[in-house]
């Protein structure tokens, strides 16, 4: 492959990938008759100040990436089965409300609870060193725990598949399968990185903020979300432009070494439906 290499990433589905260039997405799905399917959404201009002003970009960018994944999710969950196994719209609703509500109980407030318990409550710092590394915890027993199902299992698979596809393109090596097996499954613009400077940052943030009570710090949380994803956006766009520098290869090892809990060798099929994701959101 030749010429200027276009930014893009991409989001694990069900039996499938989305891929986002600038101007779209495509996410392909491999469907129950083994064909491969794929819905492709233009993305509406995101040259305005609000895009091009650090912190603020992420922020929407944040926002973007959770409207276009619920989407490309809800497209996934029907093409990948049968028609009368597929979800109704109220179904859908309520797993994504569902999913919410468990990571805020899961990443916000079981931590908060047992950080109360353990930790001293009148030292902020301390607090909130203790909150972080327990949500870290959480996090990490939570995707020990949900890799052991199959279902995940290929999800992770297919999140792997993906990285490969963009690491392949973006080393300007033609699209093929062979290519693509070839290529690292981590990449350093991967969500679960960029989750884990969230959950870093948010330690920091939240320390030098001083608070009332237990539900104050947990208002706090929710409301400071967007802030720390900004902040972390900008963090993860530095480090990914500068992968060859040596402290910023030390900075960004945690959040590849945790790609490997996130992130499987896919097989042949599954590199296919990646590659089709990536070529018709480049098209």
């Amino acid at each position: 492959m030749s010429g200027k290499t276009i930014v893009v990433g991409g989001q694990a589905v069900i039996e499938g990938v989305m891929m986002r260039s600038p101007k779209k997405y495509a996410i392909s799905v491999r469907g129950p008759d083994g064909k491969i399917t794929t819905k492709i959404e233009k993305i509406k201009n995101n040259e305005s100040f609000w895009h091009k002003t650090p912190i603020l970009r992420g922020i929407f960018k944040f926002a973007e990436t959770l409207v276009v994944g619920v989407k490309a999710i809800n497209y996934s969950a029907n093409a990948a089965v049968e028609e009368d196994e597929q979800l109704s719209n109220k179904e859908l609703v309520g797993t994504i409300i569902g999913s919410f509500a468990i990571n805020i109980v899961l990443f916000i407030i079981a931590p908060l609870l047992v950080t109360n318990l353990l930790a001293d409550k009148s030292n902020t710092v301390l607090f909130n060193i203790v909150d972080g590394i327990i949500r870290l915890v959480f996090f990490v027993i939570f995707l020990l725990l949900i890799s052991l199902m199959k279902d995940i299992k290929r999800l992770f698979q297919y999140h792997g598949a993906e990285h490969m596809a963009v690491n392949c393109y973006e080393q300007k090596k033609k699209l093929t399968v062979e290519n693509v097996k070839k290529c690292s499954r981590l990449h350093p613009r991967c969500g679960t990185t960029f989750l884990l400077i969230v959950m870093c940052l948010s330690i920091l943030i939240f320390s030098v903020i001083p608070t009332i009570n237990l539900f104050v710090r947990f208002l706090s949380r929710l409301v400071l979300i967007p802030i720390v994803a900004g902040i972390s956006y900008e963090i993860l766009k530095f480090t990914a432009a500068h992968v060859e520098n040596p402290l910023i290869k030390l900075i960004i090892f945690p959040g590849l070494s945790l790609q490997r809990l996130t992130t499987r060798i896919p097989d042949g099929s599954q590199i296919e439906v990646s590659i089709d994701a990536l070529k018709k959101s480049l098209s």
